[in-house]
């Protein structure tokens, strides 16, 4: 039987607003429904960023906690991950919901261009980032935006600076950062392989690009991240009129591949992660 895929979804970012797209889930209890929804469509991890009032990004922790609680209410068993991508914060405020000891958090390990700035991840963030989770227990999943960022995580690895075996995520059609190149694509899970054998990887497109990485990554035995963080629209012309329809379609896509989509527990197991139980 292959694989299960992990479908995670990437529920709000830093970024889409509600003028971009009316299903974007702002409050915190938009969040909670429309993760709960997501996770019915067959989403196992969710990977959350919070706002403020004016839709802004924030990195509050009083609102992580708020989300944490309600995620672990409403979707029983499935894996929280929060960022602590840099449009939130700056420097170690980035980290500071880590404290709440959610099940895995989004590791940058390196710095590289965005559309209209750099997406700065110096050495010294990066390390206390990294320390923090694993003092609280977290697993990273490490966000690769370029080719070094893998192996800058197999270092990082071999120090003890991550525990566990790292989990890669490959992040494909960001403009000014690595666009969707399917022999770049294949050259990263070569790499991942060879680094970290047997590892579990997945692969996210931005925008138009987002089926179209799901398709590579499932095809190739990897896992998938959807979600309205990365892409608003079903296609050209449509705007997707939830997270748990952009789910539906990455689960499509498993289906055509002969891969179930993973239960909490089979994406707990292939992550390395303990059975649930509620945080206090």
């Amino acid at each position: 039987m292959a694989e299960p895929c992990i479908i995670c979804v990437a529920i709000t970012g830093s970024l889409p607003t509600k003028a971009n797209n009316p299903a974007v889930p702002v409050t915190i209890s938009e969040q909670i429904e429309s993760t709960h929804e997501a996770f019915e469509a067959g989403a196992t991890i969710c990977h959350a960023h919070v706002r403020n009032d004016d839709q802004a990004p924030s990195s509050d922790p009083e609102r992580f906690a708020l989300l944490q609680e309600g995620l672990q209410k409403h979707c029983p068993g499935m894996i929280i991950q929060f960022s602590t991508g840099g449009r939130s914060g700056a420097g170690q405020a980035r980290g500071g919901m880590l404290s709440l000891r959610p099940d895995m958090a989004s590791l940058s390990v390196g710095s590289n261009n965005f559309p209209a700035r750099v997406y700065e991840n110096p050495p010294d963030l990066v390390a206390w980032l990294a320390s923090e989770m694993k003092t609280h227990g977290i697993k990273p999943e490490i966000e690769a935006f370029d080719l070094s960022h893998i192996l800058k995580a197999a270092e990082m690895h071999a120090a003890g600076e991550i525990a566990d075996t790292p989990y890669v995520q490959f992040v494909m059609g960001v403009k000014n950062a690595m666009p969707a190149d399917r022999h770049v694509f294949d050259f990263y899970v070569e790499t991942v392989n060879r680094l970290f054998p047997g590892a579990p990887w997945c692969a996210a497109g931005i925008g138009r690009e987002q089926l179209k990485i799901n398709k590579w990554s499932i095809a190739a035995g990897g896992h998938a991240r959807t979600g309205l963080e990365d892409n608003v629209r079903i296609d050209r012309g449509t705007l997707a009129p939830s997270n748990a329809a952009l789910v539906r379609l990455t689960a499509g896509i498993c289906a055509e591949n002969g891969r179930p989509v993973a239960t909490p527990d089979q994406a707990r197991e292939i992550l390395g992660l303990p059975p649930f139980q509620r945080r206090n």
